[in-house]
This record gives structure tokens, sequence and C-alpha cells, in this order.
């Protein structure tokens, strides 16, 4: 005869519930250390959930996952990203917003960006959990251009992409305020000439001679 304990539906029930409040307070943690822009590892965003490092293992297998959640609810649309500019139809200076924008979210989450890297480096298996925020950032900022250069040489316009995909990102962004010791501002705004300098040229090199570029006509 069985003697051991039974489980009540009550109980199965507390227990899931237990789980799901562990989870949102790990990812709650992760969210605050994140705004704070200093180091996230594992250990830490425990700490700061009052669970042990092995619990927030249990929920997440690792910190790539964890920031993935984490960062999920933080970043806005590129829609709502490009308010500013939403009556532009002038790429320029759309891409120049985007490319502001991405990099001073990189540097407000500065502590998890460069961990999110150094992970997905190392584990190139895991680069499905980064947010590649750039890549709708580059998408909305260019989309005056899907029914003029994106419809008469849509090859150019995904190299452009594939371009810009390098300049507006934070590994530009710290190879710049690590390797070459520019200071922030200073950084962002080579960056954003960059960018702005690559779309210009490749919108002037579409345009016929003696007219103006494909997305201003």
């Amino acid at each position: 005869m069985y003697t051991g304990e039974s489980t009540t539906p009550q109980a199965a029930t507390g227990r899931v519930n237990q789980k799901l409040r562990t989870r949102r307070a790990i990812v709650q943690a992760a969210v605050e250390l994140m705004r704070t822009g200093r180091d996230v590892t594992m250990l830490e965003v425990a700490k700061s959930a009052l669970v042990s490092e092995a619990t927030a293992y249990r929920h997440f297998p690792d910190l790539p996952s964890l920031l993935q959640e984490a960062m999920a609810g933080e970043m806005p649309t590129p829609a709502e990203a490009l308010a500013s500019v939403a009556d532009s139809r002038d790429p320029v200076e759309r891409v120049a917003v985007a490319t502001e924008h991405l990099l001073r979210t990189v540097l407000t989450y500065q502590g998890a960006t460069r961990a999110m890297i150094a992970a997905t480096i190392t584990r190139p298996e895991a680069a499905g959990a980064r947010p590649a925020m750039r890549f709708g950032l580059i998408d909305h900022a260019l989309a005056p251009l899907d029914d003029t250069l994106g419809a008469t040489d849509p090859a150019a316009v995904r190299q452009l992409k594939n371009g810009l995909a390098v300049v507006v990102s934070a590994e530009a962004l710290f190879a710049l305020t690590d390797l070459s010791r520019l200071g922030p501002e200073e950084a962002i705004a080579s960056v954003v000439h960059t960018a702005t300098t690559l779309t210009r040229a490749a919108l002037d090199s579409a345009a016929p001679v003696g007219g103006r570029p494909a997305a201003q006509r």
C-alpha cells in the first residue's frame, strides 16, 4: 500500500505559482541591474532576486536567455524610436536618428550589452538570443526607399543595409570608446557621421546624372 505524500491540486498549483513568482523576480532583478549600466552576471542577478545562482540557472539555462527576456519589455519598437522623423522621407535624416537611438540605448544598458556580446561570441549557437535591434531600426529608417531604389535596384538597398549593420552597432561604439579612447558623445557623433555618409553615398551612386537621389524624387 502506497503511504507516500500525495500531491493535491492546490499544492501543485501553489508550486507552479511559486515558480512563476521566482522567475518574475529573476527577470525583474535583471531589468533593474541592466538599467544601472553596470556589468550583468547571473550571480549578481540571483543576489538581487534573493535566490541562489543555481535557482537562477534552473529558470534560465544561460545569461543570454535571461537577458533576452529582460530586454524584451525594455526596448521601443522601431516606429516608436523614430517617431521624431515619422514624417520625413529622407533616408539620411532617418538613419541619423536610428543610429543615435541605438547607440544611446547601448550606453544605457552597457553592462548587459557587453555581457550579451561576450556570451554569444564565445557561444555562436546562442547568437539568436541577441535582440538585433539594429536590423529593425535600419529597415524602418530606409522604408522610404521601398518604392524607389528598393524597386529599381533592390541589391543596392540590401548592400546598404549590410553596410549599415556593421556601422550602426554596439561593436562600432565600443571600438571607438575602448580602443580609440573617444568619449561617449564623440563616439556617437563619429558613428552617426559614418552611417549618414554611407547612406548618402549609396543614394548618390543610384541617382541619375544631374538628378536627385532616388528617395528625394
